[in-house]
């Protein structure tokens, strides 16, 4: 399969914006967010209460049927996060306030922190709510559900992500 960037599952007024950091082998081979099987998103999206059952990264598009969605920070398919370049993450940025800008989501949920922090220029950003906002929206720092995460067990990412949850309610 060739490798490609992801569509994004978006739409105007979205309760809750996911942003990637980028796609993974996988994701680029199907087309599909968060497809690698080690990534915990759509289990955690689950259990956290966000969708009553689990996804599968075939049924993205259901996302908008719950107000959510899905982007990325850069485009790139790489097989690790690690191997983008600090240009690319802050130009990423710069295009993800142009987007939230127009489609205006309730909240714009990061996930991922070393990108995040890059991005934006916010190197002491912690998990949670930030201080900071993208284009007029507030901002949600979340774990990366990526299995090679692994400090972060299911049950945390759950309960991080169900935070946001009730704080985008």
């Amino acid at each position: 399969m060739a490798v490609q960037a992801l569509d994004d599952v978006i739409d105007y007024g979205l309760r809750v914006l996911f942003c990637g950091i980028n796609p993974s082998v996988r994701s680029g081979a199907t087309g599909h967010h968060f497809a690698h099987p080690a990534n915990r998103f759509w289990s955690t999206l689950h259990r956290s209460g966000f969708t009553p059952r689990k996804l599968q990264p075939s049924e993205q598009f259901a996302l908008l049927d719950y107000g959510l969605g899905v982007t990325n920070l850069v485009d790139r398919v790489t097989v690790r996060a690690n191997e983008l370049t600090k240009e690319e993450l802050k130009q990423g940025g710069e295009r993800l306030t142009a987007k939230v800008a127009r489609y205006r989501p309730r909240w714009l949920a990061m996930v991922g922190l070393t990108a995040y922090r890059a991005a934006f220029g916010r190197p002491s950003a912690v998990v949670g709510a930030q201080a900071e906002k993208v284009s007029g929206v507030p901002v949600w720092l979340l774990p990366n559900p990526s299995g090679l995460n692994a400090h972060w067990t299911p049950a945390g990412l759950a309960e991080e992500y169900a935070r946001l949850r009730v704080a985008a309610s």
